[in-house]
């Protein structure tokens, strides 16, 4: 591809990636990289660290990919040029400190500083050079990340390899004249657990190394990525599928050549990887008796203790992370025979910490840090319950695993030396469900929590489970952009952190339209991840068949998603598919095979015969559509090189969706006519109903009992109620839709039906038609109570009232509608009584049809807080406050309160308030604890039957003017 035509598929020229402050714009002509077929040399003083001199030889490689053209590394400056460019880090390359002593290259704001570079072009910097473009780093990563922030401005993204993004081609490649100051990270370590669940050791084995299960040509490509997203810090694969880091000896010398922070998880203290290292040591060490030691501190002491410090001695001279404290084995609870109460267990916490820190101050002596302690699961409990962690250690805080974080810093943690992290999961395998296969965490939600913990001071370290690596682009790229500069993106706009990046893949032209396919995506995801579907779930007799309103969605995303995918050229095909369309096709196909297979249940129960079949057929047809797709992924996108790292079922997964058992009949001779009326499913007991504020749309499903056809007719018992189609020959099922012709139903309270006959069988359908007419419709205020129920998206209040120093703020693309409502700031007080005078408020106009006392459900997003409270407050008009009370803990158990909190992304809370008249009220939400989110509220006035999903939101003349199902 050359320049001629592409210029909208070129990448912006400041990738937003960068946290950077840039000059007022240069009068200067830009700097050529590459003009007239010749590309400018590149130098670094080999005198710089290893990092600096290995990225700076990736700088050419990736002007090549760009031009063709390679440029010279040069180690030794020339004694003749026109254009250089000078690559470096301050006191560690003589030429960058020359040009900083003569103020030639402005290092304000970078000097002293972690991770900080400036880019500049410099006239005449040396002798016998015309110009220069100087990259300089305040430390080595400052360099690098100045390095392959240049590569990204002029075409290379990050995910060239991981996500085969084309470069596109340039004869002339230029950088603009004016400096580029790229200022200290928002956190100082940013990295990734790679959270290997045997997808990425298959492919690695099959693609990379065949003698190894993730090794150093493996990581590689690892820490170049990383170090590509501006990402400083690594927990490497350690489960039994892969070999564990320091195996292969290469793999730490590696990752400190290109200046990686080498940690582990927090069941690996320091840098063991117990499920495969702890075995092969305890044979090495039996005890007097010849029996292997356990790994129990409390038994075996002085063995774990020398298993430790061998370590510690072995990796003493890298650039690591030291994590401290103790669990069991592989990911498994602590074992303590000896200590059974947790006031015991404490003791023996606070004796291993002060153990493993005895080892690293003999061992590795002051250099041993960053050191941290993870009170991950059970040791939180201990944590909380009097572990004394040094001042000089940082606390890595962990989420729930489904992305809500447990408990942050209180204020005497804020200050300690040490600082706080978080351990924030992307994906995650265990309880309640695991999430591997694709990257289905809203992104507002991410940015959601980690402004709630960059808030609490939580800045020291960063660390996000990423799972295989692949799926997880998009959101490992905006967890970094965040990490980077967390101030980068409001709650408004997380939408277009989606646009930027896609833009910067695919083409800015393109970014907005893939920003609003990912978005309904994730909005999809968030009403049920498609790892965590289950039979049963959705509705597919309720609210216009709630499933399969939902399969539609997917539908629709799908068909927009291809037909992006067909205007971008042949070279974007594979980056597309591995970004956009798999995602989005592979959710919808894992969602259909599920809506047909509880289609096809409700057709065993509704007797019926070819329809049954068929729909056992179009479950199976979906599977098998799913398996093809990933088929495709894995063999044959950018030629097989993925061979093996996706896939949606791999071993040993707990409560992961596979292939639903569908039920099939055998075939009989026979006809027969059933009717299945919306809300129903046999028969038409429960009316249709139909408002004139919500012009709803209901259907009657019209099947076969048996296998040979059969005629039917259906007729309305008044003309202002139209059906879709009105007769025909059935052999399976037909879905006939009903609506009302509102400019010809009388005004009032209206019973209507419609008949359905055939095959000797006569079924009545009634219908019941409520026309408040078009003057009430229009004249109405606020949300319209109708078919017995008022459901209100919760960003689309009447009024916010801020007080006390809170308010409530959007999220756009939080929850599992246009956005959510959250209480900030997160550090505020508790407010627990005077609710009218002191707590921000949200106001919402309800106009009720009906008078009584009705539940109010508010759906939240379940956020926690493990030392506090999870709680809201609503009230009517005047009325008294009820405050609710949410769940603040995560047990991680299976079936309570907390599962089902994750798995559907939401908790119930109810109240009962009191509508004494019909008529225009004032529904009121108070904040009582900050950080929560609100996402809908719904009031059944009567009949409103039990869904996954709140009801379609009510009719509102300016929020919601043309409701439809």
């Amino acid at each position: 591809m050359t320049a001629v035509g592409v210029a909208p598929l070129l990448p912006g020229v400041l990738p937003t990636t960068a946290r950077a402050a840039q000059a007022a714009p240069s009068d200067r002509p830009a700097f050529p990289l590459v003009q007239g077929g010749i590309a400018v040399d590149v130098f670094v003083d080999t005198a710089d660290d290893q990092a600096v001199v290995r990225a700076a030889g990736d700088l050419p490689a990736d002007i090549e990919r760009v031009s063709g053209v390679r440029p010279r590394l040069l180690h030794t400056l020339p004694e003749r040029a026109t254009h250089l460019v000078l690559v470096g880090t301050l006191g560690a390359s003589p030429v960058i400190d020359r040009l900083v002593a003569d103020r030639r290259l402005d290092v304000s704001g970078v000097k002293g500083r972690w991770e900080a570079s400036v880019t500049q072009v410099v006239e005449r910097p040396l002798p016998g050079v015309d110009r220069a473009l100087v990259i300089a780093g305040s430390d080595r990563r400052g360099t690098v990340y100045g390095v392959y922030d240049t590569s990204e401005r002029v075409g290379v993204s990050p995910w060239y390899w991981w996500a085969d993004v084309p470069v596109v081609r340039r004869d002339t490649v230029t950088v603009p004249a004016g400096p580029v100051k790229r200022r200290e990270p928002s956190v100082r370590y940013r990295g990734v657990f790679i959270n290997d669940e045997q997808n990425l050791t298959t492919w690695s084995r099959r693609t990379q190394e065949p003698d190894k299960n993730i090794g150093p040509e493996t990581y590689k490509r690892v820490f170049e990525l990383l170090l590509r997203l501006k990402a400083n810090y690594l927990w490497p694969a350690m489960h039994p599928y892969s070999d564990f880091f320091n195996k292969h000896r290469e793999n730490p010398e590696l990752a400190d050549r290109y200046g990686i922070v080498v940690g582990s998880s927090h069941p690996e203290a320091l840098l063991r990887n117990g499920v495969h290292e702890w075995d092969p040591w305890a044979k090495e060490h039996p005890g007097a008796d010849g029996t292997l030691p356990v790994y129990d501190y409390t038994v075996n002491p002085g063995v774990i203790s020398d298993y430790w410090r061998a370590r510690a001695r072995q990796n003493a001279s890298y650039e690591s992370s030291w994590t401290l404290g103790m669990r069991g084995l592989h990911d498994s609870a602590l074992e303590t025979k000896h200590a059974t109460t947790i006031p015991e267990k404490v003791v023996v916490m606070n004796d291993i910490i002060a153990d493993q820190r005895r080892i690293l101050a003999e061992e590795v002596g002051a250099e041993a840090e960053p050191q941290i302690f993870i009170p991950y699961k059970e040791v939180l409990d201990l944590y909380n319950a009097g572990v004394r962690v040094p001042d000089d250690v940082t606390l890595i805080w962990p989420d729930d695993n489904h992305g809500n974080m447990r408990q942050l810093p209180n204020e005497a943690e804020r200050v300690r030396a040490g600082g706080n992290g978080i351990y924030y999961h992307l994906s995650y395998w265990g309880r309640p469900r695991s999430y591997l296969w694709l990257d289905t965490t809203q992104l507002s939600k991410v940015w959601q929590e980690l402004r709630r913990v960059y808030e609490h001071g939580v800045d020291r370290m960063w660390i996000f489970n990423v799972g295989d690596v692949k799926s997880i682009e998009t959101g490992l790229s905006f967890s970094m952009d965040m990490a980077w500069d967390v101030d980068r993106w409001d709650a408004d706009d997380v939408e277009d952190f989606v646009a930027d990046w896609a833009g910067r893949q695919f083409g800015r032209r393109h970014g907005p339209e893939i920003a609003a396919i990912r978005t309904e995506y994730y909005r999809l995801a968030a009403e049920r991840r498609p790892e965590f579907i289950d039979r049963n779930m959705f509705s597919v007799i309720h609210h216009g068949d709630e499933a399969g309103r939902r399969t539609d969605a997917y539908a629709r995303l799908l068909e927009r998603a291809r037909e992006l995918g067909a205007k971008l050229p042949d070279a974007y095909r594979d980056a597309y598919y591995e970004l956009v369309e798999y995602p989005v096709h592979g959710a919808y196909l894992m969602n259909l095979k599920y809506y047909w297979a509880d289609r096809n249940a409700l057709a065993v129960r509704q007797g019926q015969g070819a329809g049954t079949n068929r729909f056992a057929d179009l479950a199976e047809a979906a599977h098998a559509e799913e398996a093809a797709i990933t088929r495709r992924y894995n063999t044959e996108v950018a030629g097989g090189k993925w061979d093996g790292i996706v896939n949606p079922y791999p071993s040993q997964i707990p409560k992961a969706p596979g292939r639903p058992a569908v039920t099939r009949v055998a075939r009989q001779e026979t006809s027969g006519l059933g009717v299945a009326a919306e809300g129903n499913e046999t028969g038409a007991g429960r009316p249709l109903s139909f408002s004139s504020y919500t012009r709803d749309r209901r259907f009657v499903d019209v099947f076969n009992t048996g296998f040979l056809s059969v005629d039917w007719a259906a007729e309305a018992a008044h003309p202002w109620v139209r059906l879709s189609t009105t007769a025909g020959s059935v052999t399976e099922q037909t879905r006939v839709w009903v609506e009302i012709d509102w400019a010809r139903v009388p005004e009032g309270t209206q019973e209507s039906t419609v008949v359905v006959t055939g095959a000797g069988q006569r079924v009545e359908v009634p219908l019941r038609v409520v026309n408040d007419g078009e003057r009430a419709r229009r004249r109405a205020r606020g949300f319209v109570e109708a078919n017995g129920y008022v459901s209100i998206d919760a960003v689309h209040f009447e009024r916010r009232v801020a007080r006390g120093g809170s308010r409530w703020r959007t999220v756009r693309g939080l929850g599992r509608r246009t956005g959510a409502v959250e209480a900030v700031p997160s550090t505020a007080a508790p407010v627990t009584g005077d609710f009218a005078a002191r707590a921000p408020e949200l106001r919402y106009r309800v106009r009720f049809a009906s008078a009584g006392a009705f539940p109010v459900t508010v759906f939240r997003l379940p956020s926690l807080d493990e030392r506090g409270h999870r709680r809201i407050a609503v009230a009517l008009d005047d009325q008294p406050v009820a405050v609710l009370s949410g769940q603040s803990v995560a047990t991680g158990n299976r079936g309570d309160a907390w599962a089902r909190n994750v798995e559907e992304g939401i908790e119930k809370l109810t109240a009962t308030i009191t509508v004494a008249e019909p008529g225009e009220h004032v529904l009121r939400l108070f904040m009582v604890d900050p950080a929560i989110a609100v996402d809908q509220i719904v009031v059944d006035t009567g009949g409103l039957p039990a869904t996954y999903l709140a009801p379609p939101e009510s009719y509102h003349p300016v929020f919601n003017p043309d409701p439809h199902l």
